[in-house]
């Protein structure tokens, strides 16, 4: 049994549980108290009503756009752990009905065998492409003199990128799945600026970097320092672009090697990276609630990180950016978990945009997700030291990087404090070629299109006890940014336009017969009135036929033709009984 509500409840940002519904009475609060999850409205002794704030419902087998549906509730439709005794598809009374969430979508969405949509999360079909931009300084005698150094950007170097999921495996009765992420990269030179075996680059030396950065106290930083002068390495080195992506043997690595297993003797900005598993992600397959499609449950083996300085930063929120639920809304924030930066960002809506004919929302991270712990109190956990708390538009992740004094931002440090930017020449953020955003389709919640943007930078500046760092002034050094795009493939677009294309016919089937039956009423109105003009024009030729009119028949007319009838004395005329309307009698032939 399926009974519609007729008061429909707008979809608006959840700021606390009375204002989530145009309620008379207040709301208790308890832990239902997000948009994935309905809040409780009444309950009976035999059963709990919930409204939920959804965009699709369905009665029966139609799905009916903007409205709340009241369904029976069943074990699989209920929400979870609220007791429901109804289970009958029969009909029940109203003190058994409860307003469930939407059950064809919750269905269809998940990340379970049989699904519309789980093998094309297993093997994407959409080409990935990355590309790498990096940093040239061009005056590098004078820099390592102190002056300020002068870059170029070189690039891009693309690669198409293969991401299908390896070792997948559903637990938990459907409710979760476990993979693999391993990603394949290959060059592509007709969409490259160069061989990345051939073009070299002049830039900071990480290595060196890394080591000093390790090396505290005085004796310790006296000894590196020697140690480092001896094997002749400098602050600056100059390599391929391969060798600075996929990795070269460096001598001073290879030395520690001997000492310290720990160290590699190997360092690359992409080693180990080309092909490699990574860590195991454990998602929610959305079959229990489909808000939860694609979130990102535990990643190798961690559900909180030990990384920053709070449980918040500790959080593992969101997906990992290549599904999210359907039935988007503009006014949420989407979590995207990125282990690259070893945290999770939000995004938030931008503008309504249209890919290859299909409707998106575009989501970006605002300035807030990289802004200072004075922006924003809540980035104050991803603050290494209380000291070593960077300005808005940076992120020290050096906790995640082995003790490495690398620095995340979005490139050319865009949406970041402008000091970085200026601390070298050459760097022009722009939103149209800097900004990270998602395109995603807001009734499925398919990405369309989408470009991830991030910059790999370096903290420099003087090291105490190495004297080669006297003259450099603190710096956020930027080495290279990367560039990840992708776009729905054509024949995905037509899928998903034709799979729009119903759901929107389906969805406005009530609004198309009552169109229909008010077109049928219209002409059925003209029908009914071109007869009754037909009638009314036959009724008037028949009396013409058959009855003529007084003044056909005046004295006048008499004298001038053989008429049948005469008019009758005055006497007969003033005849009460034949009426005084009556001018015209037969002539019989007894008169």
């Amino acid at each position: 049994m399926v009974r519609k509500i007729r008061k429909i409840y707008p979809c608006r940002p959840l700021k606390k549980t009375v204002d989530y519904l145009p309620l008379k009475t207040p709301v208790a609060h308890n832990s239902f108290i997000n948009r994935a999850t309905p809040l409780p409205l009444r309950s009976t002794p035999s059963c709990h009503y919930y409204i939920s704030c959804v965009s699709h419902c369905t009665q029966w087998w139609l799905p009916i756009r903007r409205t709340l549906c009241v369904f029976p509730c069943t074990p699989s439709s209920r929400p979870p752990s609220q007791p429901c005794r109804s289970s009958s598809n029969a009909a029940v009374s109203d003190t058994e009905l409860c307003v469930c969430p939407l059950l064809v979508v919750s269905q269809e969405i998940t990340l379970t065998e049989g699904s519309r949509v789980f093998e094309s999360w297993k093997s994407p079909p959409p080409p990935v492409y990355m590309q790498y931009f990096f940093f040239n300084i061009t005056n590098l005698a004078e820099v390592e003199g102190g002056a300020m150094a002068v870059l170029s950007q070189v690039g891009p170097y693309t690669y198409r990128e293969y991401r299908p999921k390896a070792n997948v495996t559903v637990a938990e009765d459907g409710m979760k799945v476990s993979a693999y992420c391993p990603k394949t990269f290959v060059f592509l030179r007709e969409k490259s600026v160069g061989d990345p075996a051939d073009d070299v680059v002049n830039t900071i030396n990480i290595p060196a970097w890394a080591v000093m950065n390790k090396a505290k106290g005085f004796f310790k930083a006296s000894a590196a320092s020697i140690w480092l002068r001896g094997m002749g390495v400098g602050l600056y080195t100059t390599r391929t672009v391969a060798e600075l992506l996929w990795g070269y043997e460096d001598p001073m690595l290879v030395s520690l090697a001997t000492t310290n297993p720990e160290v590699e003797g190997v360092f690359g900005l992409m080693y180990k990276k080309n092909g490699s598993l990574g860590g195991e992600f454990v998602y929610h397959t959305g079959k229990q609630n489909f808000m939860d499609y694609g979130r990102v449950h535990t990643w190798s083996g961690q559900s909180q990180l030990t990384f920053w300085n709070s449980n918040q930063s500790n959080s593992i929120n969101g997906t990992d950016g290549s599904a999210f639920h359907p039935l988007l809304s503009r006014d949420e924030r989407l979590y995207v978990f990125t282990s690259d930066l070893c945290r999770s960002i939000f995004m938030e809506f931008e503008k309504d945009v249209t890919v290859k004919g299909i409707p998106a929302y575009r989501f970006t991270p605002p300035r807030a997700v990289l802004a200072s712990k004075e922006e924003n109190p809540a980035n104050e956990g991803f603050c290494v030291t209380p000291k070593e708390c960077l300005g808005s538009g940076v992120l020290n992740v050096s906790p995640c990087r082995k003790g490495a004094p690398v620095v995340a931002s979005f490139p050319h440090f865009y949406l970041g404090d402008p000091k970085y930017a200026n601390g070298v020449t050459g760097l022009n953020p722009v939103k149209e070629l800097h900004q990270t955003f998602l395109d995603l389709n807001p009734t499925t919640g398919i990405p369309v299109r989408a470009s991830k943007k991030a910059q790999v930078n370096i903290h420099i500046g003087r090291v105490q006890y190495f004297p080669a760092t006297k003259n450099l002034n603190d710096t956020i050094f930027p080495v290279m940014f990367i560039n990840e795009t992708v776009e729905i493939d054509d024949a995905s677009a037509e899928r998903l336009k034709r799979l729009l294309l119903i759901e929107t016919v389906v969805s406005n089937f009530p609004l198309l017969i009552v169109g229909l039956g008010a077109i049928l009423l219209v002409v059925f109105i003209i029908l009914l009135f071109r007869i009754q003009q037909h009638v009314n024009k036959s009724r008037s030729g028949f009396l013409e036929q058959h009855f003529v009119t007084c003044d056909q028949f005046s004295p006048q007319s008499t004298a001038k033709d053989d008429s049948p009838y005469t008019a009758v004395g005055q006497k007969e005329k003033e005849d009460p009984q034949n009426g005084t309307d009556m001018n015209l009698s037969p002539l019989t032939s007894e008169q």
